[in-house]
């Protein structure tokens, strides 16, 4: 299984960034994909989630600024970040693990057992 993200970079406070994650080789016809992010002396957190048929999750302090969504045709997943704020500021990167993570009450890092390299996102004031 490999998942690689892109679309990082920096930004300036209030602008919008799009994270894009493509999935391969998982042989399960569903899984959960969700976006994680982990800024310097920080734990990981998560971020958004998404299953195969939809269902959504988001960390509070993103809802209403940021959207996941999915192309299952070609195995790819977007995280729009929208009015991005310096506490944004991290390395997000994309997790796959069994559909039934997606339905947990949290985000636990533990339960995913793929994971892309990260892509950078630094928002400045």
């Amino acid at each position: 299984v490999q998942l690689v993200e892109s679309g990082g970079g920096s930004v300036q406070a209030g602008e919008s960034l799009r994270l894009a994650c493509d999935v391969s080789g998982y042989t399960s016809s569903s899984y959960c994909v969700a976006w994680f992010r982990q800024a310097p002396g920080k734990e990981r957190e998560g971020v958004a989630r998404i299953s195969k048929y939809g269902t959504t999750k988001y960390a509070e302090s993103v809802k209403g600024r940021f959207t996941i969504s999915e192309d299952n045709a070609n195995d790819t997943r977007y995280l729009q970040m929208n009015r991005l704020t310096p506490e944004d500021n991290a390395q997000y990167y994309c997790a796959a693990g069994p559909r039934g993570v997606c339905y947990s009450r949290t985000f636990d890092p533990r339960n995913y057992d793929y994971w892309g390299q990260g892509t950078q996102v630094t928002v400045s004031s």
